[in-house]
């Protein structure tokens, strides 16, 4: 691995962009003064991969629908209908999401580890950090597999053109109105929502920002300051609507079913985003070359990992060797979700740390960064940027 160091950007600057969450609790810095390394050939392989495997997901994903298995992906009863309404109509688009990748350098294969498809993190970091990382280090700042910011502002075009022209959006676009909305205290969520909500601006929508208690909903749409809204952006994630908001999603369901509103991102990508559909892609996609065996039950004489479908921040995760003895675990509120168990693969390292690919997928395969850390990468593990050498 070949890692380059570089001079930090300093706290006062990421302040000023609206980055505020760039030092962890033990008051060690968050970006990471290293960045890796890669080829050509290695950033387009990572595209081209991402770009098959999102195709995969849309065939498991029909596949779970068409034989009703959405209780084995551990998906709420009271989001299913919605699922279903959001999957059959193209107008519920899918704006972006991240997978997350073992491999794809140091001459290892890629291998899916899973798809954050519903409320990804790391949007920032990944499309603005690491490039005024390089610019601020007098390098080109050209040179990243990093076009998210522009491949985003595309996908909002189609939204309504619904197809890869984007050309005639100014002539179909009838000036609705995206509300974009995140929880109140959240520093990190509500600007990764504003910027999405600054690029939905470039891209011609009008928008809005609000705190989504702050916004009125009903089966007749949503409404907040006196205004009605055609659109909502939610980063907040739809197992936690459907379990901490059932009154909230039941209407949800009421209102994409009377065309009142259309929500981003669509619930069908909660199907994207439980784990479980991992086991449903080794069952479509046997040996896969970009995937691991993955199972609901224990898998035999491998060393796997242990995971829960809707598990986050490295919680709830058990690595196993061979013989079910644990390797190391980290606890957390997630255990009454459902098992799978994931062959398991060894990152990248520079011998000291573990590093865990994400690419984004807005339309197609669009931008790179890295999570550095150990086994399992929880909440304290490093963002680490990029930068492309030319083959």
């Amino acid at each position: 691995m070949n890692l380059i160091p570089l001079k930090p950007l300093t706290k006062e600057y990421l302040e000023s962009i609206g980055f505020y969450w760039h030092t962890d609790y033990d008051m060690s810095s968050y970006i990471d003064n290293n960045i890796i390394s890669i080829s050509e050939s290695e950033a387009i392989n990572y595209a081209n991969a991402v770009n098959e495997l999102y195709d995969m997901f849309i065939q498991a994903a029909q596949y779970v629908i068409d034989n009703n298995l959405f209780h084995e992906l551990d998906i709420p009863f009271n989001l299913v209908e919605l699922i279903k309404e959001s999957w059959e109509n193209d107008v519920h688009w899918h704006l972006y999401g991240r997978f997350d990748l073992a491999g794809g350098i140091d001459n290892k294969p890629i291998k899916l580890i899973e798809f954050n498809a519903d409320t990804p993190t790391a949007l920032f970091e990944t499309s603005i950090i690491q490039w005024a990382l390089l610019k601020a280090n007098n390098l080109e700042e050209s040179e990243q597999f990093n076009f998210i910011y522009e491949a985003l502002r595309d996908n909002f075009k189609r939204i309504v053109t619904l197809n890869e022209d984007i050309s005639k959006f100014n002539e179909i676009y009838e000036g609705w109105k995206i509300l974009f909305s995140s929880i109140k205290g959240n520093i990190e969520e509500e600007n990764t929502t504003r910027l999405l909500m600054n690029i939905a601006n470039e891209a011609g929508w009008n928008v809005e920002f609000a705190y989504i208690d702050e916004i009125g909903f009903s089966d007749d749409g949503i409404f907040y300051n006196n205004e009605q809204y055609e659109f909502l952006f939610k980063l907040i994630p739809w197992e936690n609507i459907a379990i901490e908001e059932p009154e909230l999603c039941d209407i949800f369901t009421n209102m994409v079913k009377n065309k009142q509103a259309i929500i981003l991102n669509p619930a069908y990508t909660l199907l994207f985003q439980s784990k479980g559909i991992l086991k449903i892609l080794w069952d479509l996609y046997p040996n896969h070359p970009l995937l691991l065996e993955t199972s609901f039950e224990p898998l035999e004489n491998k060393k796997q990992v242990q995971k829960v479908t809707f598990g986050r921040e490295g919680e709830n995760i058990t690595i196993y060797d061979e013989n079910m003895n644990i390797i190391t675990k980290k606890d957390g509120e997630y255990k009454n979700f459902k098992k799978i168990y994931q062959e398991f693969v060894e990152f990248p390292s520079d011998k000291e740390n573990y590093y865990q690919a994400g690419v984004f997928f807005a339309y197609e395969a669009c931008g790179l960064g890295y999570r550095k850390g150990n086994l399992i990468l929880d909440n304290m593990s490093k963002f680490t940027g990029h930068k492309v050498e030319r083959d």
